[in-house]
């Protein structure tokens, strides 16, 4: 019995990995993929490594206050206007991390 519930909450936990994994892309596709897709005006094309190293050297919490606030090109809240800190870092590791 007991193997049987680890099974099914080792299943479940996937489950919930990929419906946050889902969300953090569904979230990017409507706020950030227009700038961040295309590198558009400045900004760091998404999975392109050389263009995000000199942004992480910065840290997190500056890319998430970058982000919050607006940096450059970019306004405040990108267009993502409801995200919280946890939502734009999330974004920006899913951005900063190389693509398939």
């Amino acid at each position: 019995m007991n193997k049987w519930l680890v099974a099914i909450l080792l299943s479940l936990s996937g489950v919930s990995a990929f419906a946050a994994e889902q969300a953090v892309l569904d979230r990017y596709q409507k706020s950030c993929f227009a700038c961040h897709g295309f590198g558009a005006n400045g900004a760091p094309k998404t999975g392109v490594a050389a263009d995000w190293a000199p942004r992480l050297e910065k840290g997190m919490d500056t890319l998430v206050k970058h982000a919050d606030q607006g940096f450059n090109a970019m306004p405040p809240k990108g267009l993502c206007f409801d995200c919280s800190a946890d939502e734009f870092k999330a974004l920006i590791e899913y951005m900063a991390a190389p693509q398939s």
